[in-house]
């Protein structure tokens, strides 16, 4: 049963959500990918019934976004942290989303830890017309290649109205937030080129910007996102104190964002516009007592397997179509 099953289905209202999936592997060792955490005999003891278990709970999830503003699963979710396209199949024909239509695009990057960006979509109601993968030049301190997760363009049309959509996992801060900044500013300039040439063919492109960023919304690569490529952050708004989508050390973070593009805001007669913001941190999503209460409900926490969700919250908007009245 979902959460808000006896919300009235709003056809003209569709939602757009990211989720960092926290490590969704399957339990075959790929020699091609650093999966080796991730398998029935690590230490981690990554077996099939907790793979399943992950899939049920990301799927309940996912099936849930949104879902109090339209009474239906998402339309679009950018997906972080997933392995390969047989855990996305898995994933869309597990219990809680195999009636949603799902479909997906995802590539293979050369991410070191061997994880990508994926884009599920609803058939019913979004048409790719378009996909690309954007890789990004980056060096360690012996200048060789240091590998991260492509950049995914998916371009098609959404009830009717073309959009496109940018998915992003932009290099973390694990070495330090200063000594990687640049990482993440090289993800930054990468999105802008895309942003430009897409600007160059319809300069009425109406783009959504969505992941995990592992960055603030103040800092410099977003915010030169916004103030160059007239983007604004509705997910902006939402972080507080006591609120983000990620906590460490006590500490709330909002890394997970949804930029979309000014004309989203526009209000027209016939058009796609932006209704709502909103980070999904519903009570199942949390860990329910104890010293950690109310932060994510994790897969695991270092090698301790927790049997929750994941490490972060989603994020989504929702989007509203106005028809023209005749």
């Amino acid at each position: 049963m979902n959460v808000y099953s006896e919300i009235p289905v709003n056809p003209d209202l569709h939602t757009v959500a990211f989720y960092n999936a926290e490590n969704l592997f399957d339990i075959f060792d790929d020699t091609k990918k650093h999966d080796n955490d991730f398998l029935p005999r690590a230490d981690k003891r990554w077996t099939i019934k907790r793979y399943q278990n992950k899939l049920r709970k990301l799927g309940y999830a996912i099936s849930n976004i949104g879902r109090k503003e339209n009474g239906k699963h998402p339309a679009i979710i950018g997906l972080s942290e997933v392995e390969n396209a047989k855990v996305l199949k898995d994933l869309i024909a597990s219990k809680h989303v195999k009636n949603c239509n799902y479909n997906y695009v995802h590539y293979d990057s050369k991410d070191e830890r061997g994880i990508d960006v994926a884009l599920l979509y609803d058939r019913t109601v979004f048409t790719v017309e378009a996909s690309e993968k954007f890789s990004l030049e980056l060096y360690n301190d012996a200048g060789l290649p240091d590998y991260t997760r492509d950049i995914l363009l998916v371009s098609g049309v959404l009830d009717g109205f073309k959009i496109h959509v940018i998915v992003n996992h932009w290099s973390s801060r694990r070495e330090g937030e200063r000594e990687t900044e640049h990482k993440r500013m090289a993800g930054s300039n990468k999105v802008g080129e895309i942003i430009s040439d897409l600007k160059l063919n319809d300069p009425d492109a109406k783009i959504i910007v969505i992941g995990d960023f592992n960055d603030d919304p103040s800092s410099k690569s977003i915010a030169r996102l916004l103030s160059s490529f007239d983007l604004l952050n509705p997910i902006e708004t939402l972080r507080s104190y006591t609120r983000g989508t990620s906590k460490y050390k006590r500490q709330w973070f909002l890394f997970d964002q949804i930029l979309v593009s000014r004309n989203f805001y526009e209000k027209t007669k016939n058009g796609l516009q932006f209704e709502k913001a909103n980070i999904f941190d519903e009570d199942f999503l949390k860990i329910s007592d104890g010293k950690y209460k109310g932060s994510p409900f994790r897969t695991y926490v270092g090698k301790k397997y927790q049997g929750g969700y994941s490490d972060h919250f989603p994020v989504y908007v929702v989007l509203k179509k106005e028809e023209e009245i005749r």
